[in-house]
């Protein structure tokens, strides 16, 4: 009996880095699932649920195994004039992972974490990044954002809209 308490389980653990990297593949399936913007062309596009708030959707450059992207809601920051929400996004085709690399939620990077912030403190904040970007795209998918409700908008019309 004594030797059953004491035999140790072993748990892999899991660290900070390897989290966040895990988090940048869940939001490439989840981002792909809902808008698939590594078919898209360089552009604009919104998607509208009828009583929800128009989601924009910019392909900013198509590489072989890079997307750069901006997404956004159609509300605008009266104080800066950015969109508000926004992430900025890069998707990795090859590696299936999508980084947040820039969020604006009513303050930039610089006014939360300061200019020269620690290593630690870096990647703390892109794991709150990566952790909103989860959250949006999941709420966007229950809101019943997607592929089919996505169209190419020209600037003119985003811009009158918001």
């Amino acid at each position: 009996m004594s030797r059953v308490l004491s035999r140790r389980v072993a748990v892999p653990r899991i660290s900070r880095f390897g989290w966040l990297m895990g988090l940048y593949s869940e939001n490439h399936a989840r981002l792909q699932r809902l808008f698939e913007p590594a078919q898209l062309g360089c552009g604009i596009y919104a998607s509208s649920i009828g009583d929800g708030l128009d989601v924009h959707l910019e392909v900013l450059e198509q590489h072989a195994y890079t997307t750069e992207l901006r997404m956004s809601y159609g509300l605008v920051d009266p104080q800066t004039g950015m969109s508000d929400p926004s992430a900025s996004l890069r998707l990795y085709s090859d590696a299936r992972q999508v980084e947040a690399t820039h969020c604006y939620a009513g303050r930039r990077w610089q006014d939360v974490i300061g200019m020269y912030p620690p290593p630690e403190q870096i990647l703390d904040h892109r794991l709150r990044m990566n952790t909103f970007l989860g959250k949006w795209v999941q709420y966007l998918a229950e809101q019943g954002h997607g592929v089919a409700t996505l169209r190419q908008a020209s600037v003119e019309e985003i811009e009158t809209r918001a």
